[in-house]
């Protein structure tokens, strides 16, 4: 199934690299032309000039793009290039809603979408080892799924159109109370004294283990926060959560605190570092951390 690839931030363009290593990626498209450009130059495939000029030469369109807005105008740019049988899968972070919203556009020109949000950070990108999220018509699911397996070590199919963010939510949900964790885990140690690189090995082996500690305790440790997943991105995702728990009726704490963290990096100027960037903010709960940082 020939694909053409939408959107290459930090994500898109190692999955696209993946799927071009199956030998079913044809094209690519970006907002910043000199990004495709360039990788269509390292992948020996087409920048496509327009939405709708790639639509027209492929077979199916994976798009990643940062928010629901994004989403609209990519889909509706691809319209005009779109026939019965292709299928549009979406690996961006959106609202139920909106995915739904897609959905039921593109049904009446015989079109799939998916909504297939994507988890395992760029290291899950570049491997790809993500995990990947769907929602949407389950034959069309079964249609999408070989591409979507070029780019995820799991693909699972969670039910009708909108499933597949709600799926992203709940994950989205526990990467801010895990993060919060090791965030005041790490502060402790520091403050302890304890030799942070041996502790990180040893616990990574342990009942308190999780992705998050493995993977980002280490930048805590340097306190270098290197963008593996924005600041501003989580925070995104996270009025997101927001806002489909306050339609049931329901407000999440944890949801609530973490969004007040991220506003307080932002506000710093840290907005586009990794979100294992709270640890600035729980360093500074300890006076001795908070002293050596400034000696």
């Amino acid at each position: 199934m020939q694909t053409g690839f939408v959107g290459l931030g930090a994500m898109g363009a190692h999955m696209a690299r993946s799927l071009h290593r199956a030998g079913l990626l044809n094209g690519v498209w970006n907002r910043t032309v000199d990004k495709a450009a360039a990788l269509a130059q390292e992948l020996n495939c087409h920048a496509f000039k327009d939405l709708a000029e790639l639509a027209a030469n492929c077979e199916a369109v994976v798009i990643c793009v940062s928010a629901d807005a994004d989403v609209r105008e990519v889909v509706a740019g691809l319209e005009a290039g779109l026939s019965p049988r292709m299928i549009v899968m979406d690996c961006s972070t959106i609202g139920a809603g909106t995915a739904r919203e897609m959905h039921a556009r593109l049904a009446p020109l015989g079109v799939g979408f998916l909504d297939c949000p994507v988890s395992g950070g760029v290291e899950g990108a570049r491997a790809a080892t993500l995990v990947i999220m769907a929602g949407g018509e389950e034959e069309q699911f079964e249609q999408g799924r070989p591409v979507l397996e070029k780019m995820g070590k799991t693909v699972t199919y969670f039910g009708s159109s909108g499933a597949g963010q709600a799926a992203k939510a709940t994950n989205q949900i526990m990467c801010a109370g895990i993060i919060q964790a090791v965030g005041e885990a790490m502060a402790f140690a520091h403050a302890e004294g304890l030799p942070l690189e041996r502790l990180i090995e040893t616990l990574g082996k342990g009942a308190g283990s999780s992705w998050y500690f493995v993977n980002r305790a280490p930048f805590m440790a340097r306190n270098s926060f290197p963008a593996g997943f924005k600041v501003r991105l989580h925070a995104k995702d996270l009025r997101i959560c927001r806002d489909m728990a306050a339609k049931r009726g329901a407000e999440l704490p944890v949801v609530e605190s973490t969004l007040k963290q991220y506003a307080q990096l932002i506000v710093q100027g840290y907005g586009d570092e990794d979100i294992s960037a709270v640890y600035r903010l729980t360093s500074a709960l300890f006076p001795e951390n908070k002293a050596a940082s400034s000696s």
